[in-house]
């Protein structure tokens, strides 16, 4: 691909469509508060008590904070500090671990496009996945989300791999602590989710996150556009830039949108439409998006979803005869290779051309 060229591909394509998408933006109500979110800490040795916060989290919106998690600060700050780092980069050292056939490495700005009937571009950010680092020799390396990740070279950025390989290790130890109050949220055993179908081997996402620019909703233009996260568990650590919004009622006529404020020391947590479907939707897999206001902005979610063979059904906690499954059986793999073709779709039609 040339790289000189793919910013004006995806900016000339976006503005041909401008002026048809402008008129299919959700009605919106113009005042934004902040959201009131549940705090859960994972220090509390009660872990039912911890449940029934967490239940009643994902009964109202499926978002929360958790404290306590044990991520220190030094690990939090350095994990920021390399992301800057290699996001200061020039593009063409960047473009050098574009994102593969695996779902790892760099991804341009625009790259991603999650509400297409709504936004005129793609996504205001650039961004790089990073996910759980599997050998070649591994019996399991060729699946689509497991293998090597591409790593920046390290003479360019010492110390960047091991940065991010610690805080991807601290973070999927959070993942797991907080599928156990899932779990018991749910009346399950608290290790339901610790078998080696489901979290054994999960497929595990860091992704480092790098925002300019101003949204305008009016105009189709947005830092991220709306969206639900596609798998169990996401962890959200922000730079303290406010940005994130959620929408409790995706289906109200005029959308209510509230802010995210970030909390000193606190990570926000959502579950994502795995969880959902897993709960025959008694828990909410959340509408959210980030709107800009001119600052840079940085953030790094974590995604946990589990193994590619793990079938997502209705859980038997969640179903009687008077409450049947809503939805289909699924795979993981499957339904995560769906969900990435849909939203990445665009900016794959844009390679193709250059």
């Amino acid at each position: 691909m040339k790289q000189s060229n793919v910013n004006d591909i995806l900016v000339n394509n976006s503005n041909k469509e401008m002026s048809d998408m402008q008129t299919k933006n959700q009605v919106e109500d113009p005042i934004i508060q902040e959201s009131l979110l549940t705090c859960i800490d994972l220090a509390n040795t009660d872990l039912h008590q911890s449940a029934l916060l967490l239940k009643k989290a994902c009964l109202d919106s499926g978002f929360f904070y958790v404290i306590n998690h044990g991520i220190s600060k030094d690990v939090m700050d350095n994990a920021f500090e390399q992301s800057k780092k290699f996001f200061a980069l020039p593009l063409e050292e960047k473009m050098k671990v574009l994102k593969n056939e695996k779902h790892r490495g760099y991804t341009p700005l625009y790259d991603q496009i999650p509400d297409p009937e709504n936004q005129v571009q793609g996504d205001h950010k650039e961004g790089y996945y990073i996910g759980s680092e599997v050998p070649r020799d591994d019996p399991q390396w060729d699946r689509p989300f497991y293998g090597p990740n591409p790593w920046p070279n390290p003479d360019v950025l010492p110390g960047w791999r091991e940065t991010m390989e610690k805080y991807h290790q601290e973070a999927l130890r959070v993942c797991k602590a907080i599928a156990k109050l899932l779990a018991l949220s749910l009346d399950l055993d608290a290790d339901y989710f610790d078998s080696p179908e489901m979290l054994g081997k999960p497929i595990s996402t860091l992704r480092l996150l790098h925002y300019e620019g101003k949204s305008d909703p009016s105009k189709g233009i947005y830092g991220t556009g709306a969206h639900s996260d596609y798998g169990m568990i996401t962890l959200l650590a922000t730079d303290g830039v406010m940005g994130l919004q959620i929408c409790k009622d995706r289906n109200a006529k005029v959308q209510k949108w509230e802010y995210v404020p970030s909390i000193e020391g606190a990570i926000v947590v959502n579950i994502g439409d795995m969880m959902e479907r897993w709960s025959n939707g008694i828990f909410r897999s959340t509408l959210h998006r980030v709107i800009l206001n001119g600052q840079t902005r940085y953030s790094i979610p974590f995604f946990v979803e589990p193994n590619h063979d793990c079938i997502i059904e209705c859980l038997p906690t969640c179903q009687s005869d008077n409450n049947l499954p809503k939805y289909p059986p699924i795979k993981c793999s499957a339904y995560l290779t769906q969900r990435y073709e849909e939203s990445h779709l665009k900016f794959s039609s844009y390679k193709k051309q250059t």
